[in-house]
């Protein structure tokens, strides 16, 4: 039986507050570890508690997957070239965390990438990722220049984790200089590394570097961990709210 493309309309709403569990990635040869399901908030945290995300074409059913290798970036792997610290002292963007993250996550959706039909940044995933956001658990950090949106990236943070989703530059350098500058906040804070997911010559550059499944799964344990310390006040560690307010960058 064939299953229909998106969300399953008889799957449950799981709210933020709710967790399901997924097969264990670490037992499955494959990326693809579950099929079904919908993009409820508590759907999509509980794959990034467990390592995996959704990913999949407009006519697929959801696809929850789990990379082999994973692509990551450690904080003292961070690269940023001389090119970039120019940009950054001629001060060619302003810079602003969650200001506008429905634009951010468009025009993730909009830009052609090369070798790519099409875009995985469905209407679902945007209206998903938009409630994630709103419930304060989905950030963007963007770049402006002369008052307009030139590029941007957005994510997930969990205890000392960030997984980051996608990205877009309007003109040169944009997307750089949003997440090289969300990754010196991050890293400052304590995030442990940044989730890239899969490997890219552009996520490279700036100090990506692929490890395995399973060392990935203990380094997103570890990160969850730190969680446990903050008790019932899981909230300042995973940052939740208007990063713009928290890191006092509007």
């Amino acid at each position: 039986m064939r299953l229909r493309p998106g969300s399953d309309p008889q799957f449950p709403y799981l709210t933020e507050y709710h967790r399901f569990d997924f097969p264990p990635p670490e037992e499955s040869p494959d990326w693809i570890i579950a099929v079904g399901g919908n993009l409820s908030p508590g759907m999509l945290l509980s794959a990034y508690e467990q390592g995996l995300f959704p990913w999949y074409n407009q006519d697929d059913p959801i696809l929850w997957q789990s990379p082999d290798p994973r692509f990551v970036i450690f904080p003292e792997k961070l690269h940023v070239s001389r090119s970039m610290e120019k940009v950054f002292r001629q001060e060619t963007f302003t810079f602003a965390l969650d200001r506008d993250f429905g634009g951010v996550i468009r025009n993730c959706g909009a830009v052609g990438r090369p070798g790519q039909e099409g875009t995985w940044v469905t209407g679902d995933i945007i209206a998903a990722y938009g409630e994630l956001h709103r419930l304060g658990w989905a950030h963007s950090a963007e770049t402006y220049r002369e008052g307009k949106l030139a590029g941007g990236c957005y994510g997930v943070r969990l205890g000392n984790a960030f997984i980051g989703e996608s990205m877009f530059a309007r003109v040169p350098n944009a997307s750089k200089a949003a997440f090289l500058r969300l990754a010196r906040i991050l890293f400052a804070d304590g995030v442990s590394f940044i989730d890239c997911q899969v490997h890219t010559d552009h996520l490279e550059s700036l100090g990506g570097e692929e490890i395995s499944r399973k060392d990935y799964l203990i380094l997103l344990t570890q990160a969850l961990a730190a969680r446990q310390s903050a008790g019932e006040d899981t909230d300042a560690l995973d940052r939740r709210g208007n990063w713009g307010e928290i890191y006092r960058i509007s």
